[in-house]
């Protein structure tokens, strides 16, 4: 009871802080309003009544929904916790078997990990969403959630590089190892490294050592908070504004809900059929594998980036890769770790098909990384996810990364094959000239189109959020500054509105405003004859 009495203090604290910052800020709001009223000499209405937080809680729709997540976190906590200490007391029997005494080290292990895994997520919830509703309508939410956003991303990008680093190692190794010369019996390789000033003698057994070390460690914290943090971000970016950047009006009709759940369910579905293909005999043949499976991936792409915009679709993506690549991790690499790391400290026979379906999955893993960064990337270069033919592009990068990754393997093991690593990048060559848009510029350039004809354009689909005083219901200051109520600023802007509107249809965000093909062509073909406002 002491603890939960802790927690209930704590939570009402932070509750009062939200709403004390929620009044504070839009405080600051009605006093500055205040004052240039009286700037103005216009007498001051009387101020509208502030809601406190609690009431933004009461009226925001998540609030049932966040609170039920924060609940179940809370009691999965309380759980484990006693999970843990139970296991430990079990642990203290000095006449448990060494299986036993092995399951249980790991049990308490997980038990531990996924205590603290609630405790986090469960705070990082509840205070990002108390936040949320403490400036939500205020002139700090952009701000806010900016910095939510850099947060969570960092945490992604750091835990990213730490697990794919570690893949990019343990596959290096497994390519170098020296496999023939001076190897005692036990042993499948060994590898002479020197890094920092050092020298490093690694050795790989074909199965396990004679002796467990009592120190092992275990990569797997990495790939689970890459996925953790990513998973966040999606929630941060898309979520929780989805109509404005998950939906395309002008792709698909979808409500949030609906654009949401084919996300996640893209997610879901991607991992269950990569899996089934992985336990069928498909897998016994790697070229095959490989072939089915990026069909099955441009089927997944082609069917999102005509449900989802261009810039969803991607990263669902790169989301539904990295399921794939934690789902390995989680389901079949550490298992298979811990049944040889069992058998070994029991002196029951090693299973060694373990270790190469671990090894396998591994290597699946190691193709799919430089397709994902990729996607990590790709939201700042909207000539790839805004282009027509956006999943043809994906998939052309994601099989020429691959082939990338399969030189750069080969060559590790002392195989040259310059051939793969000149036709992936001749891939790559030959896409970035396929969708140049210099042949239809030639041709939109020749057809009138004053500056009228833009500027109703721009009146009709720009300004709600590009103005001094935008009418957006999300956007209310101009976004970077950029406003299109003079026709020198909309001239001004002619490149950044051929970039955004016009060749990645990347703007309006998300279409919110509904413009049309061939209103950008109207734009296109206008800046292309100079962008002139006579």
């Amino acid at each position: 009871m002491s603890h939960l009495l802790k927690y209930i203090l704590i939570l009402a604290g932070l509750l009062g802080a939200a709403n004390a910052f929620a009044q504070a800020t839009q405080g600051n709001s009605i006093v500055a309003d205040t004052v240039m009223s009286a700037a103005a000499s216009v007498p001051v209405e009387p101020v509208a009544h502030v809601p406190t937080c609690l009431e933004k809680l009461t009226a925001d729709p998540y609030t049932l929904i966040v609170a039920a997540i924060v609940l179940l976190l809370f009691f999965l906590f309380i759980w484990f916790r006693r999970l843990a200490k139970h296991l430990t007391e079990q642990l203290s029997d000095p006449g448990i078997s060494a299986g036993t005494r092995f399951d249980l080290e790991q049990a308490r292990s997980t038990a531990i990990a996924s205590q603290q895994a609630a405790k986090f997520f469960g705070w990082l919830l509840f205070c990002g969403y108390a936040v949320y509703v403490a400036v939500a309508g205020s002139e700090m939410q952009g701000y806010v959630m900016q910095w939510l956003n850099l947060s969570v991303r960092w945490i992604h990008v750091i835990a990213g590089i730490m697990w794919i680093g570690a893949s990019f190692y343990f596959i290096f190794l497994e390519n170098n190892l020296n496999r023939t010369e001076g190897l005692r019996d036990e042993l499948a390789g060994n590898l002479w490294a020197i890094h920092g000033g050092g020298f490093y003698y690694v050795e790989k057994y074909q199965v396990a050592p004679k002796v467990i070390p009592k120190h092992l460690h275990w990569f797997k914290y990495e790939a689970y908070f890459t996925w953790l943090s990513g998973f966040s971000l999606l929630f941060i970016v898309y979520y929780a504004d989805a109509k404005a950047f998950m939906i395309d009006p002008s792709v698909a009709a979808l409500s949030p809900a609906e654009a949401i759940g084919i996300g996640i369910a893209s997610m879901v579905l991607g991992w269950a059929i990569y899996d089934l293909m992985s336990k069928s005999k498909l897998v016994l043949r790697q070229d095959l594998f490989a072939l089915v499976g990026i069909l099955v991936l441009g089927a997944l792409t082609y069917v999102l980036t005509h449900l989802l915009s261009g810039r969803a679709a991607y990263i669902h993506v790169g989301a539904l890769l990295g399921t794939i690549m934690v789902g390995n991790v989680f389901f079949t690499i550490i298992p298979s770790q811990k049944a040889l790391v069992r058998a070994a400290k029991t002196g029951q026979p090693l299973d060694a098909s373990l270790g190469k379906k671990a090894g396998q999955r591994s290597l699946h893993n190691n193709y799919i990384t430089l397709p994902v960064v990729f996607i990590m990337l790709s939201n700042h270069f909207p000539s790839t996810f805004g282009h027509s033919g956006n999943w043809l592009i994906l998939m052309v990068i994601t099989v020429a990364s691959m082939g990338i990754k399969h030189y750069w393997n080969l060559l590790d093991r002392g195989v040259k094959r310059t051939w793969v690593l000149v036709a992936s990048i001749g891939a790559l060559v030959v896409l970035s000239a396929a969708i140049s848009p210099a042949m239809e510029d030639t041709v939109d350039a020749a057809i009138p189109a004053s500056f009228a004809d833009a500027d109703a354009i721009i009146q009709r689909r720009c300004v709600q959020c590009h103005s001094a005083n935008p009418t957006d219901d999300v956007n209310h200051v101009a976004p970077n500054g950029v406003m299109y109520d003079t026709p020198q600023q909309i001239q001004a802007m002619a490149p950044k509105i051929m970039e955004r509107a016009v060749r990645t249809h990347t703007m309006p965000q998300g279409n919110k405003t509904g413009m049309t093909d061939e209103e950008r062509t109207v734009l296109k073909r206008w800046i292309l004859q100079g962008a002139q406002i006579q």
